[in-house]
């Protein structure tokens, strides 16, 4: 099961997540929102076993999904409530639950579950209805708490409302409760906000809040999520956090397709920003994935086609460029995401807007990163670092690693990368020789 790091006078303790061996786990989510509601047996198959191989390590959905999720049967005709009771959950449709639980598990992932999406508790917008109080909320915790309390399940409350009244507060500390007494405490929780915001700014001192969870959103190019992670980093008591939801693939910028679209290089701006920034985890998504769009024979697609403007079948957007570059970013954490830290006065200057540039260092100085956004040259400032380094040109589109020869510790040196434009991203690597 995962945890959160703990080691006292450690640098990173409550930082990141680790695994049961006490290793650093690297969360790395796709999204799948409408997966449990909508899809059969094989398809879920077929979504988790396409994430394994792209390096996915966390796979996520919802048991009471956004559209319909209470009135519209899943794909074997089951509601996943009977009578809308969150009491009486409907074993038939729990079963595919499981098997989405199962599944991840097979392929080596934990399932990143919602119990229900945020409109059952505050609809503010959408459909809901609100169905939960605290009573059965609680009860509700209890029974997903208990039927997977051996399983690899991280539980994400919340789902895209804020927290705006005593009430809506309360039903999420009962279904918290629920969960945490049923799993023994062994199953983490965290909670996934309305875009623009951070579970922190409601519940960064509930002690059931295990890690923050950060929405960016879909808003505008070059949306600064960097400046979320940063806050919640500084925060105490210290807690790991992870980027929840930045902008998906095939997504238009701001819901409005003649502003364009994100497309594999927003999403790598945004996953590098936030981890290079402090965060332990990152979350991707595809505009047709989440909602596992069909354009005939499934329900909501006029819904879907005017807010969310699909282009592709989910089948084909599993395989968009930026779903597959995600491999690129676990391959260059791993292994070093347990020393990682934020470290920006490696820069003379950050620079802002599309050109903001970010550091990295290793807390044992064994080794930094630059992430540069637009391959716009930068000055290094390793004035307070010791050593011989090898010097690296990393390709975060391709994976290429191309060496630049070695360097010395003690001086500023100016560094421009092998391209450079709108769309030409590079990381920047040192690693200490001696």
């Amino acid at each position: 099961m995962l945890k959160v790091f703990e080691r006292e006078g450690h640098p990173l303790s409550n930082r990141i997540l680790v695994n049961a061996d006490n290793k650093p786990f690297v969360y790395l989510a796709d999204t799948a929102w409408e997966l449990i509601h909508r899809a059969t047996f094989e398809e879920i198959e077929f979504y988790i076993r396409n994430r394994a191989e792209k390096g996915f390590t966390v796979v996520t959905s919802v048991i009471l999904a956004e559209f319909n999720g209470l009135t519209e049967p899943n794909a074997y005709g089951e509601l996943p409530l009977i009578n809308g009771n969150p009491n009486e959950p409907n074993e038939a449709y729990f079963k595919v639950v499981d098997f989405f639980v199962e599944t991840a598990e097979k392929h080596g992932m934990y399932a990143a579950l919602l119990p229900t999406w945020g409109d059952k508790v505050n609809k503010k917008w959408g459909q809901g209805p609100e169905i939960f109080t605290p009573e059965n909320a609680y009860e509700y915790g209890s029974f997903l708490g208990e039927r997977y309390k051996n399983k690899p399940v991280v539980w994400v409350l919340g789902g895209d409302r804020p927290i705006e009244t005593e009430k809506h507060l309360e039903v999420w500390r009962a279904l918290a409760k629920g969960l945490k007494e049923k799993s023994r405490g062994e199953l983490l929780i965290t909670y996934h906000p309305m875009g623009g915001h951070s579970s922190s700014e409601w519940l960064h001192d509930e002690g059931w809040l295990d890690f923050n969870m950060v929405q960016s959103g879909h808003s505008e190019k070059h949306l600064p999520n960097y400046l979320m992670i940063q806050r919640d980093y500084s925060l105490r008591p210290v807690k790991p956090v992870v980027e929840g939801e930045a902008r998906y693939e095939n997504h238009p910028v701001n819901w409005d397709p003649s502003k364009g679209r994100f497309d594999a290089h927003d999403v790598r701006e945004a996953a590098y920003w936030a981890i290079f920034s402090g965060a332990c985890g990152f979350t991707y998504g595809c505009n047709e994935v989440w909602m596992m769009y069909e354009p005939e024979n499934r329900p909501l697609t006029s819904t879907w086609t005017r807010h969310f403007h699909p282009r592709l079948r989910w089948i084909d957007a599993l395989d968009v460029p930026g779903a597959s570059q995600m491999k690129y970013l676990r391959e260059l954490l791993e292994g070093r995401l347990g020393l990682l830290q934020p470290d920006q006065t490696l820069l003379l200057d950050a620079g802002s807007g599309s050109d903001y540039t970010v550091a990295c260092r290793a807390i044992d100085e064994s080794f930094a990163m630059v992430y540069v956004p637009t391959g716009k040259p930068f000055k290094l400032n390793l004035k307070t670092i010791e050593g011989v380094f090898d010097a690296w040109w990393y390709d975060p589109s391709s994976g290429a690693r191309y060496h630049a020869g070695r360097c010395r510790g003690k001086q500023i040196i100016e560094l421009s990368p092998p391209t450079s434009g709108p769309l030409e991203d590079w990381v920047f690597i040192l690693e200490h020789v001696f």
